[in-house]
């Protein structure tokens, strides 16, 4: 017997169950009632994906990603986007850049307009060098916010670095985190950080959690020191911006120990 397709609503209550349940595996321990009530009324409204690291939860709250508001705009049938660095504003030699991103959702669209801006103090270390394309994607993205009425902050408009140098050189020092796991004044914490990594290059977050471990000799990710954890990450980041191919190669080597433990 055929089975009827599944309508709009059915598809997106399909999707709020999905995106719960996620949720409640990657974070298990941290998301409160409300917490999930928030995500499932975001689901709804926006119909984000949580799989496809549309939206993340990081040092306590819900946030949308380049990737999921890009989304939004095409299935939206968005008109265009135009964003120009503002060469009065911006100063290449420190690596200071600020754009201005105007989005169009239809042809007679006055637009909708966004600003973005970057430098070395408010940008996490793994991007050094590419603050002119963060200043843009900034811009962008808080464009397409205010034109589909997404009231979430995106991931890439967090400022990482919670040291403000008087003067451009100045050597910048993170802020220490206040215990193993946790994070302080606005350092985000290793679980969140890995979990932007995997976003970022499209990892599969079991395998990842596979090959942590692996590589720093415990059973379990969540048995090791924090001090392995960050190595593992800088190795992971390094890995997946000079050679992703061969990492998605090493990661599926782990994919049988994930079944089994599944």
């Amino acid at each position: 017997m055929m089975q009827r397709p599944k309508t709009k609503s059915q598809k997106i209550e399909s999707l709020v169950r999905q995106n719960t349940k996620l949720a409640k595996s990657l974070w298990s321990g941290e998301l409160s009632p409300f917490n999930l009530s928030a995500l499932k009324k975001l689901t709804r409204e926006s119909g984000l994906t949580l799989a496809a690291g549309e939206i993340l939860w990081l040092n306590g709250g819900w946030y949308v990603t380049s990737g999921g508001l890009l989304r939004i705009a095409k299935e939206n049938h968005c008109h265009g986007i135009h964003a120009h660095a503002m060469s009065k504003l911006s100063d290449a030699t420190i690596n200071r850049w600020i754009f201005k991103a105007t989005v169009f959702k239809s042809p007679s669209s006055k637009g909708f307009v966004g600003y973005g801006d970057a430098d070395p103090t408010n940008t996490s270390p793994l991007v050094r060098g590419a603050e002119m394309h963060v200043a843009e994607t900034r811009a962008v993205n808080r464009a397409l916010r205010k034109a589909y009425g997404i009231g979430l902050c995106s991931v890439e408009e967090l400022g990482w670095l919670t040291t403000s140098p008087s003067t451009v050189g100045e050597k910048i020092q993170p802020v220490k985190p206040s215990n193993s796991n946790g994070s302080s004044n606005g350092q985000p914490r290793l679980r969140d950080r890995l979990c932007v990594l995997i976003r970022q290059h499209g990892l599969d977050p079991n395998l990842v959690k596979a090959y942590a471990a692996d590589f720093c000799g415990t059973p379990t990710l969540k048995e090791a020191s924090r001090e392995l954890i960050e190595s593992f990450i800088s190795h992971l980041a390094t890995s997946a911006k000079e050679n992703r191919d061969g990492l998605v190669c090493k990661l599926n080597s782990y994919a049988q120990t994930v079944e089994v433990k599944l």
